[in-house]
């Protein structure tokens, strides 16, 4: 089962995984033989030409100290990797925003008793946690999240069984979610919401090259700050929603160094308890090319429907797509990563004159590291987004903004 399957929405982190396939990794502390330690502390600053991400901006910039420790350990049949880490930020000439800290982890197991296209099970499992600050990243963490403060957690675990070299089927579940630290002395109030999900796929392999996929899931959301509802108007709404989604598609190897997996169907989303219903075509869509041991590239993309963040009464759909490319120079030692992410939101359903509108936010990154030696590094980021609104939004398109963020920073790591 290929690990898209679990993540395919976080479409921001293309580049990160091709630029990580083509870096030497530092050797760490070794713990026994299986496990390794390597922690390690980065200071940077960052110029940002709009800091809240608003129709008239203000620039500011920061200084970031970013401490943190990534696990591995590996068995014969079993890996876990993981990271924790904590950023503190600390702004210069920008008055009206007070120094935040950041923080959160990762982990990912994977488990197998079989190898690959042999009878035999396999179990990943991955969570994430992270107190997020507006200003950690203009991708918002995977395409998720207005760029306001705000916590998120994640969980995805799927079991696989193969019954042979053709036949495999497997049960899938997740778990998302998302809480504003609304200042309602500072801001409109936003909305997050929690997502469970669980599902089915099963597949047919004739040969190595094609595997053909079928998956069947439902969803259930619940809008929270349901009692900060805008107007009585609304209090038929309920705060809960459910959706259910059939696709079916493609996967496997389209050669031996590029890998792909595509998935379209139908969704339906029952939003509000019922205030709405909405139909449409929804997809998911990864591919991998290890062009060389130095050059990949990887896309990702997907659709689905979710509530909104900013207006109770309101559902969107959310398209996404991400291109990425890495390539590493001068022996290893220079990493270069570029991507160019894309990120629509059609609002669907609302009861409010507000919302009716669309966003389309274009995003591009461009980063170098340099590794001195074994123990440090430098790095910079070039990054640079757009957010156009239209629709029928009274007061013009309020929420149209350009942002340019350039970063350097040295790291040290054992």
């Amino acid at each position: 089962m290929n690990s898209k399957l679990i993540a395919s929405a976080a479409v921001a982190l293309a580049t990160c995984a091709a630029m990580a396939d083509v870096m030497d990794r530092p050797q760490g502390i070794k713990i026994g033989q299986r496990m390794t330690l390597r922690p390690y502390v980065s200071l940077s600053y960052t110029y940002d030409s709009n800091v809240d991400s608003t129709k008239h901006s203000k620039a500011g910039s920061q200084w970031c100290v970013n401490p943190g420790v990534a696990l591995e350990y590996l068995d014969d049949n079993w890996k876990l990797v993981g990271t924790v880490y904590y950023q503190y930020h600390a702004y210069n000439r920008y008055v009206n925003q007070l120094n935040s800290s950041s923080y959160g982890e990762d982990l990912t197991f994977d488990w197998t008793n079989s190898k690959a296209d042999e009878a035999g099970w396999r179990a990943m499992f991955t969570e994430t946690f992270q107190q997020v600050a507006q200003d950690d990243d203009m991708s918002n963490h995977g395409g998720r999240g207005i760029g306001r403060d705000r916590k998120e957690f994640t969980a995805n675990g799927a079991i696989e069984r193969r019954l042979n070299a053709y036949w495999h089927a497997g049960v899938i579940a997740s778990y998302y979610y998302l809480d504003y630290d609304n200042d309602v002395n500072k801001y409109a109030t936003l909305y997050g919401w929690k997502r469970a999900t669980a599902g089915f796929e099963g597949g047919y392999a004739p040969t190595k090259w094609t595997d053909f996929i079928v998956q069947a899931t439902y969803q259930w959301y619940d809008q929270d700050n349901s009692e900060k509802r805008p107007s009585t108007d609304l209090r038929h709404i309920d705060s809960d929603s459910r959706g259910i989604t059939l696709m079916g598609g493609l996967a496997s190897h389209a050669t031996e160094k590029i890998t792909y997996r595509v998935l379209g169907g139908w969704s339906r989303f029952k939003y509000g308890g019922g205030a709405d219903t909405m139909n449409g075509f929804t997809y998911q869509a990864s591919s991998q090319w290890k062009v060389n041991d130095t050059f990949s590239l990887m896309f990702l993309g997907s659709s689905y429907y979710q509530p909104s963040e900013r207006y109770y009464g309101t559902a969107t759909k959310v398209y996404s797509a991400s291109l990425g490319a890495a390539k590493s120079w001068v022996r290893g030692k220079v990493n270069t990563g570029l991507d160019f992410c894309y990120r629509r939101e059609s609002t669907e359903y609302t009861e409010i004159s507000d919302a009716d509108y669309d966003e389309d936010i274009w995003t591009g990154r461009f980063r170098v590291n340099y590794t001195i030696n074994r123990f440090v590094s430098v790095f910079g980021s070039i990054e640079y987004q757009n957010e156009k609104s239209s629709g029928h939004r009274i007061g013009g398109n309020l929420y149209d903004y350009d942002r340019f963020r350039g970063t350097i920073g040295l790291r040290l790591t054992y």
